[in-house]
């Protein structure tokens, strides 16, 4: 069987990750045009000032997507290039950018699918305390009502939040991230409820605004949990894990169920409102409802998992790694079996279908002599997680997978220094290369995964 005839085969970049550009054309700044001026926060004190000059280069970008033959793009809007303060006045040149490039897209057949927040939060909103700010929830909602009057007359495939696990836990919880802030937990709850209100709001605003009927999700992240062996005992002990809250309260946010239950089934986890009772913001009914807004699809950033079995005591352990483990460039675990028992857990527990909105690695990637870029660790990555993804499109409704990404880009705090694309890029010259692993994908996405 394997992926259905309509599976979507896509690749996935955020805007500050590709786009730069970023004092052009009545862009506001956003907090990581701030955070990467500080010193020591970024490797090398890299930033996303060019990038990859996408902003310029679009129609380059989508030609190459085309010859990659992907049917379907995600791509984040940054909220402070059509908003510059976050909320009011609107900045049409950055309207019409996002304008040129889902034209440019559906031009080549390509479908966009826009992501409204991937971690451009306005500095000015920031500065009014942004996140812990529960005004954020309209200033959000607002936002998304804009995109939608602008762009759903041709765009019909919405998510709204990207990896808030991310942009809560690294930014305010560990500080690696923008603002770069360790706060106190109870912050990070407050932010989390407005974060998940803010998201429900959203909902509302684009079904409101929509010029077409809508398919909207959510694109969370988290380590999968995958069965030692196919004993139903470890499986039942990795599906506990996996739905578990952290056992380290300041690595909290790393979770599947605070950020997924309300939205889905639309109530907290009971373990995590018990042990976080004295941080947690006052929870009312009417927020829950509006968290739960219903979603049509849920997305889901996979890239590796835990190994887990039950132990003699009937609890779930971790099974550890074996001495030489494959890991990637950026010393992340090689572990398709996520690709398997993730969805097919979420899926079991969600009732939702499901997108992989992000998978891949980071690879040594390198020009060789030949002018060509060889990264067989890559299609040997990607043949072994989709076969895993196969599988589990036999068993639950699987929408689409996009690969993370498109190109090489500017890495968060990791600045240039990891090379996660399908297509390289010299940052010096700006030229784009195939390499070797986007012709393969080119022919995975030709026969629907038929060979995997």
């Amino acid at each position: 069987m394997g992926f259905c005839e309509n599976f979507v085969w896509g690749a996935a970049t955020s805007a500050y990750q590709i786009e730069g550009a970023v004092e052009e054309e009545g862009k506001g700044e956003h907090i990581w045009d701030v955070y990467v001026k500080e010193p020591g926060r970024i490797y090398q004190g890299h930033s996303g000032k060019t990038a990859c000059d996408h902003y310029h280069r679009f129609r380059e970008d989508v030609s190459m997507m085309k010859a990659i033959g992907l049917q379907a793009y995600r791509f984040s809007i940054d909220w402070s290039r059509v908003l510059p303060t976050g909320c009011g006045m609107v900045n049409e040149k950055g309207v019409a950018y996002y304008d040129a490039l889902i034209d440019e897209l559906l031009k080549n057949g390509i479908e966009p699918y826009v992501t409204l927040y991937h971690w451009e939060l306005p500095y000015e909103l920031y500065k009014k305390g942004g996140w812990m700010n529960p005004q954020i929830v309209e200033w959000f909602g607002a936002y998304a009502g804009l995109i939608a009057e602008r762009f759903s007359d041709r765009v019909s495939h919405f998510f709204t939040l990207n990896e808030p696990q991310c942009f809560v836990g690294l930014g305010f919880l560990t500080g690696e991230h923008a603002p770069g802030l360790t706060v106190p937990l109870r912050d990070t709850f407050e932010m989390a409820h407005n974060v998940l209100k803010a998201h429900g709001r959203a909902v509302q605003m684009l079904r409101q605004y929509g010029k077409q009927k809508l398919t909207i999700g959510y694109a969370p992240t988290c380590g999968m949990c995958y069965p030692q062996t196919e004993d139903p005992q470890d499986i039942e002990a990795a599906r506990q894990m996996l739905f578990a809250m952290n056992p380290e309260d300041r690595n909290w946010t790393w979770n599947v169920t605070w950020w997924s239950d309300p939205v889905l089934p639309g109530h907290y986890p009971q373990d995590g409102l018990e042990r976080y009772e004295p941080y947690l913001p006052k929870i009312t009914d009417a927020d829950m409802k509006l968290i739960s807004e219903p979603v049509d699809v849920y997305g889901q950033n996979i890239y590796n998992g835990r190994c887990v079995r039950m132990s003699r005591e009937g609890k779930p352990e971790e099974a550890g790694r074996y001495e030489g483990f494959a890991k990637t460039a950026s010393s992340w675990p090689v572990t398709p079996e996520a690709l398997y028992w993730g969805p097919k857990f979420l899926y079991e527990r969600y009732q939702k279908p499901i997108y992989i909105t992000e998978n891949g690695l980071s690879c040594h990637d390198t020009v060789s002599l030949d002018g060509k870029v060889h990264d067989p660790n890559r299609i040997d990555f990607l043949a072994k997680y989709l076969h895993e993804l196969k599988r589990a499109a036999d068993e639950i409704e699987l929408r689409g997978y996009f690969q993370w990404s498109l190109m090489d880009n500017f890495e968060w705090a990791e600045g240039y220094s990891q090379r996660f694309g399908l297509v390289y890029v010299d940052y010096q010259t700006q030229e784009r290369i195939l390499k070797d692993s986007a012709y393969w994908y080119h022919d995975v996405i030709q026969n629907n995964g038929a060979d995997l």
